[in-house]
């Protein structure tokens, strides 16, 4: 299940945007305002944010930045009466979806919802990702991770043996373990992992 969550200090915008975005299916949370939603920081499943640049305390743009520096990585889209070019690349840098001055088109604002939603699902994926492979690693042996780290550098087998002082058999041996604990099917996808788990080894350069 999906949420969008509403933070705009006019009751009637949020109930319109709530009724709109009700009428394609999606969950809503209303809030007032950033500091209403930070003080509850709610638990939530795939979301995105659609937040008013101008809001009573915390601004727009200060609560983009709170929520970086909380680390709490929501899609933004922020919707403003009162934007300039300037605000809205300060936006966009700092990671926003979309910036759309009002009157903006409904369908606008849904695309915009649909890119965030997609980005949130897809950030989650990843971190659900880097997660499992972290846990796998810690499956693997000193001696294991060693030839990994060296594997992905680019080292052939009889070099990785003569490098730590084991046999070539050992080391495929080591290879074809660390590979099977960490799920890759091909030295390309050894690769892409170590690089994600940021693998090296001491003393180790290219």
């Amino acid at each position: 299940m999906s949420v969008v969550c509403v933070i705009d200090d006019d009751v009637d915008v949020r109930e319109s945007l709530n009724g709109l975005l009700r009428s394609v299916g999606l969950e809503v949370a209303l809030f007032a305002s950033a500091a209403e939603f930070l003080n509850k920081t709610p638990a939530l499943p795939v979301a995105c944010l659609i937040v008013d640049i101008r809001l009573p305390g915390l601004s727009g743009l200060d609560f983009q930045a709170e929520l970086a520096r909380r680390n709490l990585q929501l899609p933004i889209i922020f919707i403003t009466g009162h934007g300039d070019i300037p605000m809205s690349v300060k936006a966009m840098k700092a990671g926003a979806v979309e910036f759309l001055t009002k009157p903006f088109r409904e369908q606008d604002l849904l695309d915009a919802v649909r890119v965030a939603l997609d980005r949130d699902s897809e950030r989650r994926r990843d971190e659900y990702r880097l997660s499992d492979l972290r846990t796998r690693l810690e499956t693997l042996s000193p001696r294991e991770r060693e030839v990994v780290s060296l594997v992905t550098l680019g080292r052939m087998n009889k070099q990785v043996a003569a490098e730590i002082g084991i046999s070539e058999i050992t080391v495929k041996v080591h290879r074809h373990n660390a590979m099977k604990k960490l799920g890759a099917r091909s030295l390309a996808e050894l690769v892409r992992i170590a690089d994600m788990l940021e693998i090296h080894s001491a003393g180790v350069t290219d």
